[in-house]
């Protein structure tokens, strides 16, 4: 009897330790299981070619196309003394070059003739102007059938074609599959019965069939269904089960005093809370006051005053005898955050001070930069209970930290924080405190519920009253370098006006820049040749020198001493420096409601919501903003399409499902899944929006009849698989 691999069984095994290697070094597949999971990419028809047309964008990528030969001719070079074959192909769509030398052309001019037709896969690049695939392996497709019948099964049949890599095409990956194929029959089916029966799903063992050895377009319908299926609900009921388990655990209910602190604050605020800012505070407020601990997700567009919703949440849990603590991914943006908090809360934030109010708190700032006596003094007012609210980096999660009586961790920019990080704040409270994460990239629900999916979410879209609108214009300054020219007219004049501005740069320039980043951002640029991203501290001494002459230009960036990030945002708060040439520290939370005008250069080296994020650090004020999007690429370039978009549009969450699309979701979870691959291969996250809510249903329902899935053992398996001790992380955006 044949035999069947286990499906844990090692590759080496059935296909030979060659082959083995080549799919674990290249593509991660291990055991039979991996392998099955390796699903085709598309499906090409015997009777169908396949297009060449799509080439064009697919330069030095490795692909697979089905052809047939238009002709095949031998040329020589070198005085007779080389050989080279030249194959032209065709699909109907476009044409292709193959090319063979020296020995390798005699078994290919046997089997190519003109007429015939076969697949082919090999490296796309450009030769002449012409594109073509050097070298390429081949498996013809003969179509000898003795009658019509055959003739027409044989053309109609669906080929599998997988994602590949240089060392073992899509057809040899195929081969493999047949190898371990009839193990399929072993596979464990996570979904349970009456789900996958209520929803009409074929059994994972036919949809891995079907997958793999489509007989029709239907079959392959079926299994993609199916498969989505697993993806989507395996997911939710990992993230339903820690939803549960969280709510199991005890808190202390943190309730506002009437009268107290935060009463106190609201009534000296100088401007009405928006309808949403409300609302969203009632659901915090809300969650806060339960026994079991809140696990809330607040985002926002830019600006809108999230940062209130949270000071208001830490008042609250101040009045109730509690302490909070906000983290923050940067010292600029943890001083910032200090600041505004204490201007906030005015004598309110001196409680215990001279002058400062009787119903006021400490509010002390703790990063890991400060000086000793500084930061021994705060260290001693948060473990006795003196400073009600902290709000600090890293430093926050160092062992020596202790506090009084730990209630809320507000985490500001969640994904810059892993889970163990956020975990060893959380472990400080006597009692697992209420947690708040914040993020200022809206997020599409999907992407919330399927990266977020164990917080509860609350979004924030309104934009406070007397906020301005922000124009956004792309300056293409290698087409119209006059328009460069404008853009610092522009800033010229507002700063003329009394208002100030950024200018935002993706490199320092320090020559501590790492060369190995550089490399990396240029080749993932659209064109690796050209030159490096520019710097901050040249572009700076370029305006200071040229065109903002007279203005104090002065620069902020990452590597600078803390003191002197400090003073020099201090004087651009202040107002005493008019043009600050910036890395993306000012990315998030930094707070200049008089800045009007942003330039960013380089504009295409920059993500979407980044993008969006930048720019929403202008027109926090009265007086409208502006954004110069400066680029060199060229017009019907991918990078200016994006820029278009940024530019278009100031909806977030708008913009956010542009990125996610061009991005891919492997990309979002990859990032989720600190470096794990995604377990994502059939799901779209954005395409697959119904198929994910529902899954979350099922899910929700399936847990709270048995959280410990002891009646679903198939399902306790596929939770393991996803959820093994590096995969921990895949639930949160860490």
């Amino acid at each position: 009897m044949e035999h069947v691999p286990a499906l844990d069984e090692d590759l080496k095994k059935t296909l030979g330790p060659a082959t083995a290697k080549v799919l674990a070094e290249q593509l991660g597949l291990h055991t039979a299981l991996d392998l099955l999971h390796h699903y085709p990419r598309r499906y090409a028809e015997r009777g169908e070619l396949t297009s060449l047309a799509e080439l064009a964008d697919q330069i030095d990528e490795h692909v697979t196309v089905v052809a047939q030969v238009a002709d095949a001719r031998v040329l020589t070079f070198n005085g007779g003394r080389g050989k080279r074959l030249e194959v032209t192909i065709t699909d109907g769509s476009g044409r292709l070059q193959l090319v063979f030398f020296g020995a390798g052309v005699h078994k290919p001019h046997k089997e190519l003739l003109p007429g015939s037709r076969a697949m082919f896969a090999g490296k796309v690049s450009r030769f002449n102007h012409k594109l073509q695939l050097a070298h390429p392996a081949y498996e013809p497709l003969g179509a000898d059938a003795s009658d019509r019948d055959a003739a027409t099964a044989f053309a109609n049949q669906l080929i599998p074609i997988y994602p590949a890599c240089a060392k073992l095409e899509s057809w040899k990956i195929a081969k493999c599959v047949d190898a371990v194929l009839p193990s399929a029959q072993e596979a464990v089916d996570p979904l349970p019965p009456a789900l996958r029966e209520g929803r009409g799903l074929v059994p994972l063992t036919e949809a891995l069939l079907k997958i793999h050895r489509p007989a029709t377009k239907a079959d392959i319908e079926d299994a993609r269904q199916r498969l989505k299926w697993d993806e989507a609900f395996v997911l939710q009921v990992a993230l339903a089960r820690r939803r549960h388990a969280d709510a199991q655990l005890p808190a202390v209910p943190r309730r506002p005093a009437p009268g107290g602190l935060l009463d106190a604050f609201d009534a000296k605020l100088p401007f009405t809370l928006t309808e949403g800012q409300r609302k969203v505070s009632t659901e915090i407020f809300d969650d806060l006051a339960t026994s079991h601990p809140m696990h809330r997700l607040l985002q926002g567009e830019v600006g809108s005053g999230k940062t209130m919703v949270a000071l208001r949440a830490m008042l609250a849990v101040v009045d109730s005898g509690g302490q909070a603590a906000m983290l923050a991914p940067t010292e600029v943006l943890a001083q910032q955050h200090h600041r505004s908090v204490v201007e906030m809360m005015g004598e309110l934030a001196e409680g215990g001070m001279l002058g400062g109010s009787d119903q006021g708190t400490k509010v002390v700032l703790l990063t890991g930069s400060m000086g000793m006596p500084a930061r021994r003094q705060a260290l001693l007012d948060l473990v006795t209970g003196e400073a009600g609210i902290v709000i600090g980096t890293h430093a926050l999660i160092e062992d020596k930290v202790q506090f009084h009586d730990l209630g809320l961790v507000v985490v500001d920019e969640q994904h810059r924080f892993g889970v163990e990080q956020r975990d060893a704040l959380r472990s400080k409270g006597k009692q697992p405190p209420h947690l708040l994460v914040m993020t200022a990239t809206p997020i599409p629900r999907t992407v919330a519920m399927t990266v977020f999916g164990d917080l509860e979410t609350s979004v924030l879209d309104q934009l406070p009253a007397g906020r301005s609108p922000i124009a956004t214009h792309v300056v293409p300054a290698k087409d119209k370098p006059h328009f460069l020219a404008r853009a610092w007219e522009r800033v010229r004049e507002e700063v003329e006006k009394g208002h100030q501005a950024y200018v935002v740069c993706p490199r320092i320039g320090d020559g501590e820049d790492d060369p190995k980043n550089a490399k990396k951002k240029a080749a993932a640029a659209d064109d690796p040749d050209r030159r490096p991203p520019l710097a901050v501290l040249e572009v700076a001494e370029q305006l200071a020198r040229g065109p903002l002459a007279g203005l104090s230009v002065e620069v902020l960036h990452g590597r600078m001493d803390p003191a002197d990030k400090d003073d020099v945002m201090r004087r651009f708060t202040a107002g005493e420096v008019k043009v600050l040439v910036a890395t993306t520290v000012i990315e998030v939370g930094v707070n200049v409601p008089n800045s009007t005008v942003m330039v960013i250069m380089d504009a295409d080296r920059f993500g979407v919501s980044q993008l969006h994020q930048l720019r929403g650090r202008v027109g926090r004020g009265s007086a409208p903003g502006l954004c110069l999007l400066v680029s060199e690429m060229h017009e019907a370039s991918p990078a200016r399409a994006r820029l278009a978009a940024v530019a278009a549009t100031l909806d977030g969450f708008e913009l956010s499902r542009i990125d996610l699309e061009q991005r891919r979701e492997g990309d979002v979870l990859g990032q989720a899944q600190s470096g794990v691959r995604s377990s994502l291969r059939m799901l779209a996250v954005i395409e697959d929006e119904e198929v994910i809510a529902q899954a979350r249903e099922e899910a929700t329902r399936v847990v709270a009849e048995d959280p410990a899935l002891e009646r679903l053992p198939g399902l306790r398996t596929a939770l393991d698989a996803l959820l093994d001790t590096e995969r921990e992380q895949y639930l949160e955006k860490g």
